[in-house]
């Protein structure tokens, strides 16, 4: 009997040991730990990461539009800019350089956003006031950029000197005219700052300066090829005597250029440009067109960008900042200052 009951007291002994071992068994590894540290620590820097996004300095960069070259190249500038400073942009314009109505809806659709500043090309010298007024009420920086307003809402502009460029294109079409006879005009519209300080700047040098050149036609294309077509062809068909033509933007240039191949009037014509683009720069280096003006239109978008931020953090800007302007041709066109400035 007792040694049954000893029997009984052994294996209860035992059984209590393996119970004790296996309660002990499913503690966490060691190993385990350091990944739970791991995870501790990830989540504070998602958090942070999360932090610094949402102070990231906002501007959105309101163009004239898509269409031409020309203002690919200028967003390519603002890209850059906001890359080099740590902003974020976004770069937008309506269809076409006609659409006045979809840029001021732009332009409140960025407001609405509450920006920490706006670069604008106005379309309108006059139709985005109002809404340039809500912008300085909101304390949200303005900077223009290709072309101004008839405001000094905007801190600054960063710009062609246009009147001075389209004075030297006159200047050109004189020269190789031979200082007199019939020179027609289009320009891609009435309304905007480019618009007007061209036709104005070519205009008015040469009322002052070369009195014997006839200013036949002064035409808006929209800056649209094939309404810029039509137009050059009903104006060559018009005057048969026709001596030159100076378009205003690229679209403008390209449609006479168009209208002189249509009609057969390739080398009969001095044709005088604005900025450049495949087209026009094929025409030059073959001698159909004499030359252009050339902007620097990555220039342009790079200093809107920056003129913004230093707007923001308190610093000094200019009233206008100018980015320059150069007269190319076939001699120059491939030279080191010409080329870099030119987009195809």
């Amino acid at each position: 009997m007792k040694s049954r009951n000893l029997l009984a007291i052994i294996l209860g002994a035992l059984l209590i040991a393996v119970l004790v071992s296996g309660c002990a068994a499913p503690a966490a590894p060691a190993a385990d730990a350091p990944a739970a540290d791991e995870a501790a620590t990830e989540e504070p820097a998602e958090e942070g990461a999360s932090e610094e996004a949402a102070e990231a300095i906002y501007i959105p960069v309101i163009s004239k539009g898509f269409q031409h070259q020309f203002w690919q190249a200028v967003q390519k500038g603002a890209e850059q800019a906001a890359a080099d400073l740590g902003v974020e942009i976004t770069f937008e314009g309506p269809e076409t350089e006609a659409m006045v109505d979809k840029q001021v809806e732009m332009m409140q659709t960025a407001l609405d956003k509450a920006p920490a500043a706006i670069a604008l090309a106005a379309l309108d010298s006059q139709a985005l006031i109002p809404l340039l007024q809500k912008a300085q009420d909101a304390g949200i920086p303005v900077v223009g950029f290709d072309s101004g307003v008839d405001s000094d809402i905007p801190v600054t502009t960063a710009a062609t000197d246009n009147v001075a460029a389209a004075a030297m294109a006159a200047d050109k079409m004189s020269e190789l005219i031979g200082g007199s006879g019939k020179v027609a005009v289009i320009v891609h519209d009435q309304t905007s700052r480019t618009g007007i300080d061209r036709r104005d700047g070519f205009l008015n040098q040469m009322e002052a300066e070369y009195p014997d050149i006839e200013i036949v036609n002064v035409d808006y294309g929209a800056g649209d090829q094939l309404k810029s077509t039509d137009l050059a062809k009903a104006v060559m068909q018009a005057n048969p005597d026709l001596n030159g033509y100076f378009g205003a933007n690229e679209g403008s240039i390209i449609g006479v250029l168009n209208a002189a191949k249509e009609l057969g009037r390739e080398g009969e014509l001095v044709i005088i440009g604005y900025d450049s683009g495949l087209q026009q720069m094929e025409a030059i280096r073959s001698g159909v067109q004499a030359g252009a003006i050339t902007q620097d239109p990555i220039g342009i978008g790079y200093k809107a960008v920056e003129a913004a931020v230093m707007a923001l953090n308190g610093e000094e800007v200019p009233e206008m900042i100018d980015t320059g302007f150069h007269w190319y041709d076939a001699e120059n066109i491939d030279s080191d200052t010409i080329l870099p400035l030119l987009y195809e």
